[in-house]
């Protein structure tokens, strides 16, 4: 399940870098297109399971597990503070509103799961989420008009 999550991540700076609406836009429709396919098989897990609370628990402890492994500095044993932040950063932008513009019924499940393993697992990283609309709306030419 889930097999090489981690390369959600793969393209992390130049997503963040200078994001303004257009950009934003662009970044999204092409992050759904390479890896939209994480986001519809968490969603057929969620179909498959009995049990939708352990589903996305699981859904949550693999994801949050591959990036762990993949982002851990093999010298500190941990992953270094400006790497988590973009990480938190990427969650938000991306990660949680893919999951939420499958329009699956579980989706938000899935969101809240994740979102409690990632701030439990990972230092300083008690994020919350939103969806694509309400967060592709604060922009004006730039994120809340700063940068």
């Amino acid at each position: 399940m889930l097999d090489h999550v981690e390369i959600l991540f793969e393209n992390m700076k130049p997503m963040m870098k200078k994001l303004k609406k257009a950009s934003y836009q662009k970044n999204m429709e092409e992050f759904l297109a390479q890896h939209g396919h994480y986001f519809r098989e968490m969603t057929m897990v969620m179909d498959q399971a009995e049990d939708k609370a352990d589903a996305a628990e699981q859904i949550a402890k693999t994801f949050s597990e591959q990036v762990e492994k993949a982002y851990t500095s093999p010298k500190k044993g941990r992953i270094d503070g400006v790497v988590q932040m973009d990480l938190n950063f990427f969650m938000i932008y991306y990660v949680f509103p893919a999951i939420l513009m499958t329009e699956h019924k579980d989706a938000k499940i899935i969101a809240d799961h994740l979102r409690d393993e990632w701030g439990r697992r990972f230092k300083d990283s008690k994020i919350e989420y939103t969806d694509y609309d309400s967060l592709y709306g604060a922009f004006r030419e730039k994120i809340f008009g700063i940068f």
